[in-house]
């Protein structure tokens, strides 16, 4: 697994951003991850997602419903904080602080843990979020990213 650095996160999401983002690209990315997720037997949800509405949402055999809240939590930090939850959580270790008193970000409707990244389009900024729930947090983030690189 790779180790990150809150520079090396910066890096790659300016790498992976789009030119544009079509609902066609939103269903191809989705099954890629998908796809990617069957491939290691992992039980995890995974949904892409605008600031106004769903894209693409799937739940893997083996989740509950639990995984849909961590979605739910990761998305809205990456909407609030325009940024992946692996960097805000790392932000937060090396501050040792909450979200709560750092960002003033409710834990029951934000999470920190990795899996939250920003779909971003190149001149325009975060418009909304692709999420992962299930894996460990940098295996979350690494799974997104991995297959977000393949569609940048």
């Amino acid at each position: 697994m790779i180790e990150h650095t809150l520079e090396s996160l910066a890096a790659e999401e300016q790498a992976l951003q789009f030119d544009r983002f079509t609902l066609e690209l939103a269903w191809a990315l989705g099954n890629a991850l998908r796809e990617a997720a069957v491939a290691q037997g992992a039980a995890i949800a995974i949904d892409i997602s605008l600031r106004d509405r769903p894209l693409f949402h799937t739940a893997l055999p083996g989740t509950d419903v639990s995984h849909g809240n961590w979605i739910s939590r990761k998305r809205n930090t990456v909407l609030a904080l325009g940024t992946s939850t692996l960097a805000v959580g790392m932000k937060l270790a090396k501050a040792n602080q909450s979200l709560e008193e750092r960002y003033g970000l409710a834990p029951a409707d934000h999470a920190s843990d990795g899996g939250g990244y920003p779909l971003r389009l190149r001149g325009l900024g975060v418009i909304g979020a692709i999420t992962a729930s299930g894996l460990p947090s940098a295996e979350d983030h690494a799974l997104v990213t991995t297959t977000l690189a393949r569609f940048v």
